[in-house]
């Protein structure tokens, strides 16, 4: 027979439970089912919070719009004009003639100390009529700006050849980073006479390269964000 201070203390437990889930304030229709309105002050407050996260999205909303837009506008700060391949020594050499507009950003950190990588990307691919095009070769040209405050002098530096020349202005050190001159890009054993080649190349700043307390910011913002967009000329003597 079970034991009546566990019985007694089982009632005690359904008991005090029930009074946990009952409404403070029930309205009793009759004398045997209650009904339960939910308070004013509930409802209020419910709207309140609805109110302040509909404001929180259209903000974020109107917040990645914006960013989205100086993306837009910031997408071609760098800009490739024009493009030439030539043949010699059996080697296949590209020219170019690029535009770097750098934005106030990366121009006040670049006189404060802070060395910007420049990268660009070449591709040497075979057109197929009837498949993707069949990637030939790829390399990445380097070139670090930097300023040297003592002097006052900006500085272009090869990041693949070592080499460095020093410029007065930093227009003048921009005007000299965009110049490529008969840089090698493929073997010309490589390519087939039969077939027809493009080249494709694009150029960006290189984020990775800036020092890491200012990474984080440089990924969001759209003062960071500069590059090119991918450009195709054919591979020819």
């Amino acid at each position: 027979m079970p034991n009546a201070s566990l019985l007694k203390q089982a009632g005690v437990m359904r008991a005090s439970t029930d009074v946990r889930s009952c409404p403070a304030n029930p309205t009793w229709m009759d004398s045997t089912t209650p009904v339960f309105k939910k308070s004013n002050q509930g409802i209020s407050s419910q709207r309140k919070d609805n109110h302040y996260l509909y404001t929180l999205v259209r903000r974020i909303l109107l917040f990645l719009a914006i960013t989205g837009l100086c993306n837009v506008a910031r997408a071609e700060a760098f800009t490739i004009r024009s493009v030439e391949t030539g043949l010699v020594n059996k080697v296949y050499t590209l020219s170019a003639q690029i535009e770097y507009q750098f934005s106030d950003a990366a121009i006040e950190a670049l006189q404060n100390g802070v060395p910007l990588l420049v990268l660009i990307d070449f591709k040497v691919e075979q057109e197929r009529n009837w498949w993707l095009d069949k990637e030939i070769a790829e390399l990445q040209q380097g070139y670090w700006l930097l300023y040297h405050a003592l002097t006052e002098k900006y500085i272009v530096s090869n990041l693949n050849s070592g080499a460095q020349e020093n410029y007065d202005s930093f227009n003048s050190a921009v005007h000299a980073l965009g110049q490529l001159k008969a840089l090698p890009i493929l073997d010309a054993n490589l390519a087939n006479k039969d077939k027809r080649y493009i080249v494709r190349l694009n150029t960006y700043l290189d984020l990775e390269a800036l020092p890491a307390p200012m990474r984080p910011l440089a990924y969001i913002s759209s003062q960071w964000r500069l590059k090119s967009d991918w450009y195709e000329w054919p591979l020819q003597p």
